[in-house]
């Protein structure tokens, strides 16, 4: 089993990498967004799992371990393959799956390409119990993602743009932005201004 690789990315894709390691290039297959912060050349390090079958030996990564849980948790649940869990965890950050399960909620699995309504129903019924919710009155909780879109919304506003703007903006780099940027104000901020580019600010006349 090939549990994690560290090497240098030599090739990216939209889904999928080829990364070098003591000279061999394993291609793995990864979450989209993740496939977006990595340029050729990069030092990458994946945790993962090998789906094998008679036909075909195929690596899939992730940046964190909890993705790579909730992954190996989503392929057993019947009619769930590899390339629908990678959509899944493509569609929706790991707290959002859990919370879904832990709200008995099909609807943001039912909108993941390739989940029909019956295995979304599947997925929230055979994963019932198995995945961590942090319990919503617990500050830790709410710190990491649910006051980092707030400030950098906040900082926008005060550099001139309008909160409607500045809100929009976020939520847009917030969906495919890494789970650490996601954690990180300083790293959001920075990657929302990137989308606003160089436009003038929307100034306040007066």
């Amino acid at each position: 089993m090939i549990s994690s690789l560290h090497g240098t990315a030599a090739h990216v894709a939209d889904d999928s990498l080829v990364i070098v390691v003591g000279g061999v290039g394993f291609s793995v297959a990864v979450t989209a967004q993740f496939a977006r912060t990595v340029h050729v050349g990069d030092d990458v390090h994946l945790h993962t799992n090998l789906i094998v079958r008679e036909d075909a030996l195929s690596l899939y990564g992730f940046e964190a371990r909890e993705e790579l849980t909730v992954f190996t948790q989503l392929i057993s649940v019947t009619g769930v393959g590899p390339k629908s869990a990678l959509g899944v965890l493509s569609s929706l950050t790991v707290p959002q799956i859990a919370q879904a399960v832990a709200d008995d909620d099909d609807a943001p699995f039912r909108r993941v390409s390739g989940i029909g309504p019956k295995t979304a129903k599947l997925i929230v019924v055979q994963l019932a119990g198995k995945l961590q919710v942090a319990p919503a009155a617990a500050p830790a909780a709410v710190s990491p993602h649910g006051q980092v879109p707030v400030q950098v919304t906040q900082a926008l506003v005060g550099l001139g743009w309008t909160e409607r703007t500045a809100a929009e903006a976020v939520a847009s780099v917030a969906e495919t932005a890494s789970e650490a940027d996601r954690a990180s104000v300083q790293a959001l901020l920075r990657l929302t201004l990137a989308l606003l580019g160089p436009a003038r600010k929307e100034s306040v006349s007066g």
